[in-house]
């Protein structure tokens, strides 16, 4: 993932408390051509949640003095700031990590760690994230077209994509299968549909709103 296929406001968040440390992985983020902003502590990343990019992620050490990274993992969740989250860990953390695997980091690394690994591992949260903007952008234009269906029509749209025939949907609804196949012409018009699988995973995609 190329700094040219990011957004312009992608962000790595950089927490740790070691100096050398966070200088080194901003210096080698931006290097690449990754926007970094650093934090010498998660209290202080906390403070900010609310101007934090949607298109980041952030890299943090696992033992920290106040907040540790672990506890940085679960506040971020508790606060429905969903940022892919790397922790860098020593080899005595190990089990740490593991854990803060279970509680949603996307990828750890033990130190001393290749550079090439960290921005492997950076660069495969940022495109988690634009993965899951995409297909919450396409929700959204999915749901604005079904919003303009008619009450029979998403009767008709939720049948088919059911896997009911033009004939079940039409007994289910209490109407022909020559008035559902006309609604079912409207429908795919109207959510832009090429197909009955296109039709199904929007159905699919909507169901995870």
């Amino acid at each position: 993932m190329g700094r040219e296929s990011m957004p312009a406001d992608a962000v790595v968040y950089v927490v740790d408390d070691d100096p050398a440390m966070r200088e080194s992985i901003a210096f080698l983020l931006e290097s690449a051509g990754i926007l970094a902003r650093c934090y010498d502590s998660a209290e202080m990343l906390l403070s900010e949640t609310s101007d934090l990019s949607a298109h980041g992620c952030v890299v943090t050490d696992i033992r920290m003095p106040g907040i540790s990274g672990l506890q940085l993992v679960r506040e971020l969740h508790d606060r429905s700031v969903l940022l892919p989250i790397v922790v860098i860990t020593g080899h005595a953390d190990v089990a740490l990590a593991v854990e803060a695997m279970k509680a949603g980091v996307v990828d750890f690394l033990e130190k001393p760690f290749a550079e090439e690994a960290l921005l492997r591992a950076v660069q495969g949260a940022l495109a988690r994230v634009e993965d899951q903007a995409a297909r919450a952008q396409e929700r959204s234009s999915i749901e604005a077209r079904f919003a303009h269906l008619t009450a029979r029509e998403r009767e008709v749209f939720e049948a088919i994509a059911a896997g009911d025939s033009n004939k079940e949907a039409g007994r289910r609804l209490g109407i022909s299968p020559r008035t559902v196949e006309i609604y079912r012409a409207n429908v795919m018009a109207k959510m832009r549909a090429q197909t009955l699988s296109d039709l199904v995973r929007m159905a699919l995609l909507r169901s995870a709103l």
